[in-house]
């Protein structure tokens, strides 16, 4: 996972330099990477969440900002049953308005699909 996480963050700052400041990696105290934190130039950050079986979160944190959060993540809530796309699903704004998730299954692509998706916020805040 470790260099799933390196690429994503390579491609985060050379990609996304007017909205990606930093990238860091976070660990276990044993050493296994646990998740990858981008710091956002307004503040907020995008925690990637990557696992070996397949599961994932892609979360944008604004609620020290504005109260909103934006993620995407597929674990398999029963609340969420009923959305098209389960157990994908989309958190716009806030924990409990969940929507289909469009995000591409590839860890690359919908890191840059979320990324473009945050860019694009910033420029019409």
């Amino acid at each position: 996972m470790e260099s799933l996480y390196q690429k994503i963050s390579s491609l985060s700052l050379s990609e996304y330099p007017d909205i990606v400041e930093e990238a860091q990696t976070h660990y276990t105290p044993s050493g296994t990477p646990t998740k990858l934190r981008l710091y956002i130039v307004d503040g907020s950050y995008l925690d990637i969440w990557l696992s070996d079986s397949g599961k994932y979160s892609y979360h944008w944190e604004r609620r020290h900002i504005n109260g909103r959060l934006y993620r995407h993540d597929n674990a398999p809530h029963p609340k969420w049953s009923h959305v098209k796309t389960f157990p994908k699903h989309y958190h716009e704004g806030s924990h409990d308005n969940v929507q289909e998730s469009n995000i591409p299954n590839d860890p690359t692509q919908a890191a840059i699909a979320f990324l473009t998706f945050i860019r694009e916020s910033l420029e019409t805040a």
